[in-house]
This record gives structure tokens, C-alpha cells and sequence, in this order.
């Protein structure tokens, strides 16, 4: 408007807008400490679950999901303002590369731009504070970085990190009334990796039935399909072909298709001609050596039937997901052609069964070439149960995964946020200019996560961050919150673990996320497209 009434030149199309300035900040800080708040409410041992109702199409309801998981919350949303979207992206991040701290990522970013934002207001330059913030968040590593603690080289002590880190991971889940049971689970699928990088080889199956308890890690791989009839229901030794092409051709394809004949002996001799294809296909594949049969696509009747004359076991239609694991597992090609078979690697296991998980049958295949697979079966008393469980195991399979790679861990319940906070404190001192304000803000905000961690349990958390700063002001860098019995405790004994690679991760990643937006000027918008017609 201003620009109409100075007669200034119009640079933007009609319907773009344009906020500069401390509107754009301001926008900027409240959508992002919008998401922060939005989660901030399941973060920790005694967080909230969020229902996530999904838009209904023609009236029918979607399928809800329950969950307590900050990346899930935050990739079902649907978000407009640009600043709450990088932080979406962070929890994303996090999710891949740790699968733990995706809430407590999003959290400390929306703490530091909120206490960011009182620092613009009192008319501190943007870049004034992202230098305070650095200074902030190199005293934070370096803090963190010397309470590490590495026990990588004894395989006792580092196995009972790992399920020490397990069970804190897991006690801020559904999982947490088993989390003894699915710790052991998970710390045992992780290290029959025996540190190769390729967690595919950990299958986790849902089946509806029975509780969470029921539950069972089962080595080898499971195939949710059943033995075709007739063929043997048990077969040791296997060689196994896995294969995703066409063995349905045995009938004519008519679909789309014209075939003009002038009398029914012409047809018989077009079937016949697709099954003299069919019979030369399957003698090219047996012709490999292999005693069992796996294709991605359907077998039809007659090229089964000659699969049983030649004593091949045939399994069909394996979903496209389980083929690929499968393969992985067993050593073996997804083959589509079969003129050479020495060329072809084909897979091993020493025995294939089919058995009952709950009331459905499945195929196990036990002694694979990759002997590290193995299928973790999850049982309980519902679908939304289940996704949940999933969930919540994937975060520690992905976090333990990251823990055997860089071996450092840490203690959990909010020790370390407040151990790097006293030391962004400390070093205040040192620090002249406006820069110590800003540091003195980065120190704050990690102190906020022991706080919304109390304030989440239902407790007093003025009291209880009180004592927690005492006590690490006597240098006792190992206590941390436990929510029990609503104090402070030493995480050595509780066996509270984290990992350090993931608790690096949210730390950097906050600050990184939080600079950016702090260094936000302008937002444009362009004009919507105009629909024609």
C-alpha cells in the first residue's frame, strides 16, 4: 500500500505479498515455536500419546494413529509456515540418522528461538546472537564430548549399555511396561549384525493376537505366504531361486487383445504352443540346480504341477518387499531371465517349514547364507497397538544400530542437558560484549528440557531442576531426574543410558535450525496460480 501512495515501482506480481523485518522474524519464531509446543507435551518417560485423525475422503473415517512419536506427529501434519517446516525437517533428519530424540530435537530448537525472540525484542542484532549461540554451543560440545564414556572394547560392559540404552529409549513408549523384554529383543538383533551396516536383515512382523509379551525374536527369515499345495512342507538343504517374472502365460492373454480363428482345433493349438513355452521356461529353471522356486509374480496350475514332477518347491507371489529381503538374506540374484545359469547366484539356507504364528500359516527359513538375519515377531491385541509397537522398536533397532557404529554413550534423564548448561555458564565469564547475553540464552534453553521433562510427569519442576543444578554444582555430573519416585537420582545406578551419537545430533541440529531462522529478514510469498476456465 505504501508503495501505491509514494508512486514506488511494483516488483512483485499482483497477489504476492511481502513481510519484512521484525513482522517477518516475529512470523518466522511463531511458527516455529508453534511445532515446539505442539510436541513438547510427549517428550520423555511419562509423555502424552496424540491421536493423528487422518482427512476422510467421501465421508469415511481414515484410520487413526496413536503415537507419542515426534517424527510421526510431525510428518502427519500439515504444516504452511516455512519456519515450522525446517523443523519438521530436523525431526525427519534425526529420524534417519538416529531414530531416537526426535521430539527432544524440535523442543530444544523452539526453546532457543523462544528465548532468541526476547532478545530481538530487546533490540539485539539477529547476528549478534547466533554468535553468542556459537560460543554457547562450543562449550556444550565440549562438555558432552568429555562426560562420553566408551566401553566399545569389552564386550560385556558394552552389551549392557546397549541395553541399558535400549530401555531408556523404550520407557518413553507403549513398549515401556516390556521394555526388559523388548531391550533383550532388540540388543540381540542388533549385535547378530555383527556390525554389518544393513539393518534389512532385522525383520519385524506384526501379528494381531496374544500381548505385547508374546513377543519373540526368531532367527532366520519369515515369509508371510504359504507352500503351494501339494509341495513338501518341509525341505532341508535348499538351493533357492528367487526370480520375479512371468509364470501365468499357460492361459491366453485376451485382455486388450483380438485372436481371429476359424475353427476350435486352431485354438487348442495356440494353447498348446503357450504351454510348450511354459514346459521349456520351467526346464530352464530347473536346469539351475535349485530345489526351491520363489517368484515375486503369480505360478499359475500347469507350470506348478510341472515345478512337482521335477521336485522344486514353489512359492508364489512374495511381496516385492520381502523378495528384496529375502534375496539380501539368502545370497541370492532376483533373476527375470534364465538362459544362463551359470551366471545366476542362487540362495542357500539348511532348512524351509511352514509354520502357525497365531491362525496364520507362514514359511520360515532357517540357517541362511547371511547368517545374521533374523525376524522379530510382534504380537498384541490390536492393529493400532502393533503400529505403535513397531514404531517404538524401530527407534531402538535404529538407535542401538548407531551405538554399535560410535560406541560412546551417555547418561540420560536430563543429566547431560543440565551438565552442558552449567558449562555454557561457566564460560560466561570469560566472554565480554552482548555475546555472554546470548550464550546466557542458549544455557537456558537446554535447561528447559529437565523442566518440561518434570513438568511432564506431573511434578514440581522448580524444585526438582533446583536440586538437579545443586547437585551439579558439586560436580555430580551423573544425576539426573527419576520420575518414580519425583526426584533426583544418580543415573549410574537407574542404569539411564543414552546414546552420544544421538544426543550430538540433536544438540547440533537445534542450534544449526534455530541460526537459521534467527537469520530470517524477509519472507516473500508468491502469488497463487490463477485457475483458468
Amino acid at each position: 500500500m505504501h508503495k501505491a501512495l509514494l508512486g514506488g515501482p511494483e516488483i512483485y506480481k499482483q497477489g504476492a505479498g511481502e513481510e519484512k523485518g521484525e513482522l517477518a522474524r516475529l512470523q518466522a519464531f511463531v511458527g516455529a515455536i508453534a511445532i515446539g509446543d505442539l510436541v513438547k507435551s510427549t517428550l520423555g518417560p511419562k509423555g502424552m500419546d496424540k491421536i493423528l485423525q487422518p482427512a476422510t475422503a467421501g465421508g469415511a473415517p481414515g484410520n487413526a494413529t496413536v503415537t507419542n512419536d515426534g517424527a510421526t506427529i510431525l510428518k502427519s501434519v500439515w504444516i504452511d509456515n516455512p519456519a515450522a517446516r525446517i523443523l519438521v525437517d530436523i525431526s525427519k533428519t534425526q529420524d534417519q540418522e538416529c531414530g531416537d530424540g526426535t521430539t527432544s530435537v524440535v523442543v530444544l530448537a523452539a526453546e532457543l528461538l523462544r528465548n532468541a525472540q526476547v532478545l530481538v525484542e530487546q533490540k539485539m542484532h539477529p547476528q549478534v546472537i547466533i554468535r553468542g549461540f556459537r560460543l554457547g554451543l562450543a562449550a556444550a560440545r565440549a562438555k558432552l564430548e568429555s562426560l562420553a564414556m566408551d566401553n566399545g572394547k569389552d564386550p560385556v560392559a558394552f552389551r549392557e549399555d546397549l541395553l541399558r540404552i535400549a530401555r531408556t529409549t523404550l520407557s518413553s513408549k507403549l513398549l515401556k511396561h516390556e521394555k526388559d523384554h523388548f531391550a533383550t529383543l532388540a540388543v540381540d538383533a542388533v549385535l547378530r549384525l555383527g556390525g554389518k551396516p544393513n539393518l534389512d536383515y532385522i525383520q519385524v512382523l506384526k501379528k494381531p493376537g496374544g500381548s505385547l509379551k508374546s513377543s519373540f525374536l526368531e532367527e532366520g527369515f519369515i515369509l508371510e505366504k504359504k507352500i503351494s499345495v501339494g509341495h513338501k512342507k518341509v525341505l532341508e538343504n535348499c538351493k533357492v531361486l528367487v526370480a520375479n517374472c512371468q509364470m501365468d502365460t499357460d492361459k491366453i492373454k485376451i485382455y486388450g487383445a483380438r485372436v481371429k480363428v476359424d475353427s476350435f482345433e486352431a485354438v487348442a493349438e495356440i494353447e498348446k504352443a503357450e504351454k510348450e513355452k511354459m514346459k521349456t521356461k520351467v526346464e530352464k529353471i530347473v536346469k539351475h540346480g535349485c530345489n526351491v522356486f520363489i517368484n515375486r509374480q503369480l505360478i499359475y496350475n500347469y507350470p506348478d504341477q510341472l515345478f512337482k514332477e521335477n521336485g522344486v518347491m514353489a512359492i508364489e507371489h512374495s511381496d516385492f518387499d520381502g523378495s528384496e529381503r529375502l534375496a539380501a538374506v539368502l545370497g541370492a540374484d532376483i533373476v527375470s531371465t534364465f538362459e544362463n545359469p551359470e551366471m545366476t547366484k542362487l540362495g542357500s539356507c539348511k532348512k524351509i517349514e511352514e509354520i502357525m504364528i497365531g491362525e496364520d500359516k507362514v514359511i520360515k527359513f532357517s540357517g541362511c547364507a547371511q547368517g545374521e538375519a533374523c525376524t522379530i515377531v510382534l504380537r498384541g491385541s490390536s492393529m493400532h497397538v502393533l503400529d505403535e509397537a513397531e514404531r517404538s522398536l524401530h527407534d531402538a533397532l535404529a538407535v542401538l544400530y548407531q551405538t554399535v557404529q560410535e560406541t560412546r554413550v551417555v547418561w540420560g534423564g536430563g543429566a547431560m542437558e543440565m551438565a552442558m548448561a552449567k558449562a555454557v555458564q561457566d564460560q560466561l565469564a570469560e566472554v565480554s560484549g552482548k555475546e555472554s547475553a546470548a550464550m546466557e540464552a542458549f544455557g537456558k534453553a537446554l535447561m528447559q528440557i529437565p523442566m518440561i521433562l518434570a513438568d511432564n510427569a506431573g511434578c514440581d519442576s522448580q524444585d526438582l531442576v533446583g536440586a538437579l543444578r545443586a547437585a551439579h554444582a558439586k560436580g555430580q555430573h551423573s544425576f539426573g531426574l527419576e520420575f518414580n519416585q519425583g526426584s533426583v537420582a544418580d543415573m549410574t545406578q537407574l542404569g539411564v543410558m543414552e546414546s552420544f551419537r544421538s544426543k550430538m545430533s540433536q544438540l547440533c541440529s537445534a542450534a544449526e535450525a534455530a541460526e537459521m531462522i534467527i537469520r530470517v529478514d524477509d519472507i516473500i510469498r508468491n502469488a497463487p496460480r490463477q485457475r483458468e476456465g
